[in-house]
């Protein structure tokens, strides 16, 4: 077959790399024209291109695991609703179902045929939050979804190119979605147009098949098997041990769930959509990371969790905080990899998102209605994160949102639409966990308000009361806390009062460390205390090395702390 062949190896190769293109130029025109500061400033999304079967072909590379992998199942729902057969041109659908969409009702799923000379070729789906939902926000304080704001079912958005004015009435962020798919059929037809192709049929045969053989050989090179492991994390009223079996085969890994608690009365439980979202990216992070991710290459990572556990929630159960449960699920992945691949695979880490979320006005605290009454209404929410757990070979990264991979929204940004000021945003010193390797460092912020009335804080977050551990010797990572700056310590329960004259001190867990804390060179520790990320009395505790503030080791008594060490 030669290179002009339309359907050559080195020209579908082409086409590939061409189409991981177009769903990119799709993605950021999202970004471009997304009302939420989490669209426009953290890249919060996911958009994709997907063949008639609802298999997904390519993925943007901007976009968030919860988001991808849990899109990536939600087109074949829609396509159960709407068949392809049924789709005319100018159609668009949407749905924020938890259980059909990404997993909780702040966000939103379209999808857009693509049709070229009046045949159907494709179909493209973005997902992104959406800021007018209203119910209880992203809290943990429902007790059902229908508490947590707007439901929409999967329906039309636009018939034959006429857009539902009434949804648009109700929810005004909608366009945003509907013109990034829009970008990515036009592009998609300039390709097919250029590479003189009719259809997606061979090309997308070649990409999932590619995929799905590349992600094979790499399981293959590890020790079949079955591996389990045990995470207990925080929880809401009281901790949850997130539970997994790994079993690991020539034809893929399968992983089950089996074990972890039911449904929490609160709203940290997990649709089984974004449960396999990010299990499966756990396990491509250390297995496959270099492969596509698309229908091929998720198809060998099978997951399943028990129907009522807090990973196969159903409905009504509350969602809206899903990823303080489901971001943990990479972690877990790791712990039952490390057992078939050993120091290949990092220690645990935060996982999930600190986010800064706060808003005021009238009766936003719901305390003294007269000290809100007259306050400036505002909603803000930003991304902020701990350390992730020590690399193989390397330190853990500092204050980093893995696995999520938003990016942080600028406290400009938040500063400029709000009475809210971040008044101190640092590394925290120490709380990576000492190792061989250390463990990534949290962070602190402090923040408060210019308003002279108290604001609200939802101040859920995990590793808490059970901080990342450590492996192979390395030690756990700091747990984080929250407090207001007169004393108060807040259990990150909900929504909780930030008084006027207080802030709000957020500081953030340290990921574990990896490897015994004496390996690591004095003159390595002697650097991390010049550079403020652990202290000289940390240096002398942790790793035996003797510094002084100024990062100047003194070898002999180094020396004699090593050695008392191995003894």
């Amino acid at each position: 077959m030669s290179f002009n062949d339309p359907l050559s190896p080195i020209r579908l190769q082409l086409m590939w790399d061409r189409l991981i293109a177009v769903v990119e130029e799709q993605a950021l025109a999202l970004i471009r024209t997304g009302f939420s500061t989490s669209t426009r400033e953290a890249g919060d999304l996911s958009a994709g291109v997907f063949d008639l079967d609802g298999a997904m072909l390519a993925q943007a590379v901007t976009g968030t695991p919860g988001h991808i992998n849990s899109m990536a199942r939600a087109v074949r729902h829609f396509l159960a609703r709407f068949p392809a057969h049924t789709m005319k041109e100018g159609d668009i659908f949407l749905t924020n179902d938890p259980w059909k969409g990404t997993g909780h009702l702040h966000d939103f799923t379209f999808v857009t045929p693509t049709f070229r000379r009046g045949k159907m070729v494709a179909m493209f789906a973005s997902t992104c939050h959406v800021v007018d939902i209203g119910g209880r926000g992203m809290t943990t304080d429902a007790r059902q979804v229908y508490e947590e704001g707007l439901y929409i079912p999967l329906m039309r958005f636009a018939r034959e190119g006429k857009v539902d004015e009434t949804l648009i009435e109700i929810v005004s962020d909608l366009y945003s979605l509907a013109t990034c798919n829009e970008i990515g059929c036009r592009r998609l037809i300039e390709m097919m147009d250029e590479f003189a192709i009719d259809d997606l049929d061979r090309l997308g045969r070649h990409v999932l098949e590619k995929s799905k053989q590349a992600s094979l050989d790499l399981i293959r090179k590890i020790e079949p098997g079955t591996y389990s492991y045990a995470m207990r994390v925080d929880g809401y009223d009281k901790p949850i041990d997130l539970v997994a079996t790994m079993k690991i085969s020539a034809d893929g890994i399968d992983v089950d769930f089996a074990g972890t608690p039911g449904v929490s009365a609160f709203g940290i439980n997990v649709p089984v959509c974004y449960t396999e979202a990010y299990a499966s990216f756990g396990v491509k992070c250390i297995v496959a990371p270099k492969v596509p991710n698309n229908e091929g290459s998720l198809s060998v990572i099978r997951v399943t969790a028990p129907v009522d556990s807090i990973l196969n929630a159903q409905k009504p159960a509350p969602v809206a905080a899903r990823h303080v449960t489901g971001q943990m699920l990479p972690d877990v992945m790791f712990g039952c990899l490390h057992q078939a691949l050993g120091g290949k695979v990092p220690a645990e880490g935060t996982s999930c998102l600190w986010n800064l979320f706060a808003l005021g006005g009238p009766g936003s605290t719901g305390d003294d209605p007269s000290e809100t009454v007259h306050a400036k209404p505002f909603s803000v929410m930003s991304f902020h994160a701990g350390g992730t757990g020590a690399r193989p070979g390397a330190d853990g990264l500092s204050a980093t949102a893995f696995p999520s991979g938003v990016k942080n929204v600028p406290i400009e940004v938040n500063e400029a639409v709000s009475p809210i000021v971040v008044w101190r945003k640092e590394y925290r010193q120490d709380s990576g966990g000492a190792g061989e390797f250390r463990g990534g460092l949290g962070q602190i912020m402090e923040v408060g308000t210019l308003d002279s009335a108290p604001f609200a804080l939802s101040a859920y977050y995990d590793r808490i009361d059970h901080p990342a551990r450590g492996r192979e010797g390395g030690l756990a990572g700091t747990a984080g806390s929250v407090t207001l700056s007169s004393g108060k310590v807040l259990r990150g329960k909900g929504l909780q009062t930030v008084p006027s004259k207080d802030r709000v001190i957020i500081a953030m867990p340290g990921g574990g460390g990896l490897g015994n804390p004496r390996n690591r060179p004095a003159a390595i520790v002697a650097e991390d205390v010049r550079q403020g990320f652990i202290s000289a009395a940390a240096a002398r505790r942790d790793y035996g090395v003797a510094v002084n503030d100024d990062g100047i080791v003194d070898e002999a008594e180094t020396a004699k702390l090593r050695a008392l060490a191995a003894e």
